[in-house]
């Protein structure tokens, strides 16, 4: 699908002003992220048929039935000069709208991303489950890309992934690489990893565990020697485990629980925060690497105690993602206003900062 003069200025316009995302809305200007605020172009409002236009014209026939069909879609764009593109469309007032995001096309280095050490020991396990969880915008896909990049350059093993869209593109180092795009390649996310499990994997990278039959499947897989790399829309690692049991009824938690104690390696829950300058956005991060005491407490349905863990595993590079943002605060890196809107515990959070008084005003 060619891509109109038009939206390539945009594209252009993104990708110099480092925008990490495009709005296209009816009745505004274009609007970029940079650095976490919304910004308009400086350019006439759009009109409906206008966003209609830019919106459908990035979209082939399958798509567009796609669209019509579920009214929302993901998918990617690639233009030779300008990289490649995330695109998600929806509907606002019965008219087709849209986000934009810049892919990077460059991998960055762990400490270029500000990733913890263990993440590296995490690509080099065999089988079992590892999970990357944070709101939309957190990182979680550059952090699953730099796992897959670092396995590609190690290891001699079979990768497939399943993404919504395919963001990255993988040239082949050690590891053969299969990369399959919803609704391009592959129908939906369960019925994808039911057919790559016969497709002799090694490592199995799941855009999203969204549904019952995904988060099952991924289970299967993880307990049956395939190393399973996963994403999950949930903010940190407790309720994180808490949303895999709950997909499943009531009869099956019992049996999850079990599976998920045995096949878990470890979360990082990720997010980013706006810097002190404004310039940039930092990691914040939280670790939970399974040990013992983490499966038996998962088994026992403990799952409360998972938050001691957190905070007593230091020699095993755990931490909490409050500690990660203190960290970052004490480094003057963020405000002490980002460290307490971004903290799970707020009081917790001015009480370390000011150790003598529950409020910086007292």
């Amino acid at each position: 699908m060619a891509i109109s003069n038009e939206m390539r200025r945009l594209l252009e316009l993104a990708r110099r002003c480092h925008a990490s995302d495009i709005h296209i809305v009816t009745g505004l200007p274009p609007l970029f992220r940079v650095n976490g605020e919304i910004l308009l172009a400086e350019a006439p409002p759009l009109s409906r048929e206008a966003t209609a236009n830019l919106t459908l014209g990035l979209l082939n026939e399958e798509q567009k039935k796609a669209f019509e069909k579920d009214w929302q879609l993901c998918c990617s764009i690639y233009d030779q000069e300008y990289g490649r593109f995330r695109v998600s469309l929806y509907y606002q007032a019965q008219n087709p709208e849209m986000s934009i995001r810049p892919v990077s096309q460059t991998m960055h280095t762990r400490a270029e991303l500000r990733l913890p050490e263990q993440i590296e020991d995490f690509t080099r396990i065999s089988n079992g489950l590892v999970l990357i969880t944070g709101p939309t915008g957190s990182g979680k896909t550059t952090t699953l890309n730099f796992m897959i990049d670092l396995i590609n350059s190690e290891r001699r093993c079979k990768i497939i992934t399943i993404e919504d869209p395919v963001e990255y593109i993988h040239n082949r180092k050690k590891a053969i690489i299969v990369q399959q795009e919803l609704f391009t390649d592959v129908k939906s996310f369960s019925s994808a990893l039911v057919h790559v499990l016969r497709q002799d994997p090694d490592i199995i990278c799941v855009g999203e565990m969204r549904d019952y039959e995904t988060t099952a499947t991924a289970l299967v897989a993880a307990e049956t020697g395939h190393l399973v790399i996963a994403t999950c829309h949930t903010p940190n690692t407790l309720q994180t485990v808490e949303r895999i049991v709950s997909i499943f009824p009531p009869a099956q938690q019992p049996q999850i629980i079990t599976q998920l104690s045995s096949c878990l390696q470890g979360i990082i829950a990720q997010r980013l925060v706006p810097s002190v300058d404004k310039k940039s956005r930092l990691l914040a991060h939280e670790l939970l690497v399974t040990t013992a005491a983490v499966r038996n407490h998962i088994r026992e349905n403990q799952l409360h105690m998972l938050v001691n863990v957190l905070q007593t595993g230091r020699k095993q590079g755990m931490h909490t993602m409050d500690e990660s943002l203190f960290e970052l605060y004490e480094a003057g890196e963020i405000t002490y206003d980002t460290a307490i809107s971004n903290a799970h515990d707020t009081i917790g959070m001015r009480t370390r900062i000011f150790p003598k008084k529950t409020n910086p005003k007292d």
